[in-house]
């Protein structure tokens, strides 16, 4: 038999697919003041969050204008910008270095 209690604690939570939602955005929003300081990681990472949509509405462009500000200093972040989020650069230059082998 239900209570009450549990019944609405059942109404109030939120979806999971909310919660995710959120979450991905906040981290969004985490990652764009880390790349705006200047780390180089955190821009690649916006840049391919903005190229695929997550967390964000997609932007190619934008994707773009921080993979080229990325690429400033670290070449290989052109070869992740189509690349899921969280796909690093040093994963695509370890990539290289195994054909190389």
């Amino acid at each position: 038999m239900e209570t009450s209690s549990s019944s609405q604690k059942e109404k109030s939570r939120a979806p999971l697919k909310e919660v995710v939602s959120e979450c991905v955005k906040r981290w969004f929003k985490d990652t764009l003041k880390e790349a705006k300081a200047g780390d180089i990681n955190m821009q690649i990472l916006v840049g391919q969050m903005y190229y695929s949509g997550y967390g964000v509405p997609r932007d190619a462009h934008l994707g773009r204008v921080w993979i080229t500000r990325a690429s400033r200093t670290r070449s290989s972040a052109w070869k992740v910008c189509e690349k899921p989020p969280g796909y690093n650069a040093s994963d695509s230059d370890s990539d290289e270095l195994k054909g190389e082998l």
